[in-house]
């Protein structure tokens, strides 16, 4: 999109003034009449708020209220906030405020005519919003808050990434930093009696998932407290009295904290988690399912239409892998290919640090490629990261960290066992990650002028995945 100089402009307001003129008989000496007096403070004609202004307010509105009640959004997307003290509401009143208030911004949108923003950057502005309300509205039949429960995007693993992005560094920071995870203790124990509403209700999330999420919090904990994420804020500013302050925050409080959860997961919810991964086993499941397409894809297809879709897909994608056999193996039964390239000792990794490198190779390959297909590359880089310790094992898969002003987008892969992973999965993944996946489209995302700040924080999987 090339960058454009918008001009806003009001509507100008036409005063009238209508002259009277007096004749006067050459007899008659009367003086003129007197004129009328002014009104004083008459109230003035409203000035009319054009519809690209509208939007750019209900933008703000959206942007600042965002970024106040999660605060979280902005280690993900790229923002700069003022303060770095915050944590998430997660109490019923806390999550119905700002529900009500995303509903007020959706009913004054809806009064705008899109046709009156054309050609204009508010109405890829609008899209953004409009999209992003109506889903998020549709989406609370799910009831999410109350099986919280996930291994790929948890509040624990959140967490822990976003103390290593906690910026410290001057005194101001530091009392900051201190001031925010003191708040996560509270946020876990609001978090258990979340599920446990859910349960009553009858929500849960899937147990296998809850496994993994209970590994994954038994390895925060089984780090040593100078080790542990939480602490990087202390590691990474070198002030004692901070560390000493830090240290006693994860032992004392966040550790605690961390063990409460998972004892709860353990030996409370597992039992009464559900057994099916569908979401169709909640209560409103379907509509959940439903809601959360429509969220996913932004478009307005069926549950069935998307599985008779993927159904064709597989099909090709089936016919496409026994071609390539054929050619590679000389089979042509599908379930022949498939074990003979399981078992290719060729296509998998000896050891940890092969698949690493291979990884950051294939990365630097699609970014010397990018430049014959992409007629503007963004300025910032991207980096393959591999997992912490923690992290590994637990069923986590390799995902991108969007980039800041003082750090790169962040390709993060998993090293567990290294030699049940194929290089041929490992090359599409760091290809749909980096180059020319995930960083390139939001690094130029975040590269284009004009643009209100509201498109870096709301994401949309389904154009995102592509």
């Amino acid at each position: 999109m090339n960058d454009q100089s918008l001009t806003r402009t009001w509507l100008a307001r036409l005063i009238i003034i209508t002259c009277a003129v007096i004749f006067i008989p050459a007899c008659d000496q009367q003086e003129p009449a007197p004129p009328e007096p002014l009104v004083e403070n008459a109230d003035p004609q409203p000035q009319q708020v054009s519809p690209a202004d509208r939007v750019n307010e209900i933008a703000d509105r959206y942007y600042t209220e965002t970024l106040e009640h999660f605060p979280e959004t902005a280690y993900f997307s790229g923002v700069e906030l003022e303060r770095h003290d915050g944590m998430t509401r997660n109490d019923p009143a806390s999550r119905q405020a700002i529900d009500d208030s995303m509903d007020e911004l959706l009913a004054d949108l809806e009064t705008i005519d899109p046709a009156d923003l054309e050609g204009r950057t508010e109405w890829i502005t609008y899209a953004f919003l409009l999209q992003s309300l109506r889903s998020s509205a549709d989406q609370r039949i799910c009831r999410s808050e109350l099986w919280n429960v996930s291994q790929m995007g948890g509040w624990h693993s959140g967490y822990a990434q976003i103390a290593q992005m906690q910026p410290v560094g001057t005194p101001e920071l530091r009392e900051q930093s201190l001031a925010r995870w003191s708040l996560l203790p509270a946020f876990a124990d609001q978090e258990i009696e979340n599920l446990n509403i859910g349960l009553a209700l009858g929500y849960s999330a899937p147990k296998s998932v809850v496994q993994r999420v209970i590994d994954q919090v038994d390895g925060l904990l089984a780090l040593e407290i100078e080790q542990s994420p939480f602490y990087s804020p202390a590691s990474r500013d070198g002030d004692p009295a901070f560390a000493e302050a830090t240290f006693k925050l994860v032992e004392e409080q966040i550790y605690p904290a961390l063990q409460r959860y998972r004892d709860f997961l353990a030996y409370d919810y597992m039992e009464q988690a559900r057994n099916e991964l569908s979401v169709t086993a909640n209560p409103d499941g379907l509509a959940c399912y439903e809601a959360s397409l429509r969220a996913y894809t932004t478009l307005d297809r069926s549950g069935k239409e998307v599985y008779e879709l993927g159904q064709a897909t597989v099909a090709a994608n089936k016919a496409a892998v026994i071609e390539l056999g054929q050619t590679a193996y000389g089979l042509d039964d599908f379930a022949a290919i498939m074990a003979q390239t399981d078992a290719d000792p060729s296509d998998r990794f000896s050891n940890q640090e092969e698949l690493l490198e291979f990884s950051r190779d294939m990365v630097h390959r699609a970014e010397l490629e990018m430049p014959k297909w992409v007629g503007k590359m963004p300025a910032q880089p991207v980096v393959v990261v591999p997992f912490e310790e923690h992290e590994e094992g637990t069923g986590r898969s390799a995902h991108y960290r969007p980039a800041s002003a003082d750090r790169p987008g962040e390709y993060r892969i998993p090293l567990y066992q290294p030699e049940e992973q194929s290089r041929g999965n490992a090359e599409a993944v760091a290809f749909h990650e980096a180059w020319p996946g995930h960083h390139l489209q939001v690094a130029v995302g975040q590269s284009v002028e004009g643009l209100h700040p509201v498109t870096q924080i709301i994401w949309f999987s389904g154009p995102g995945e592509v």
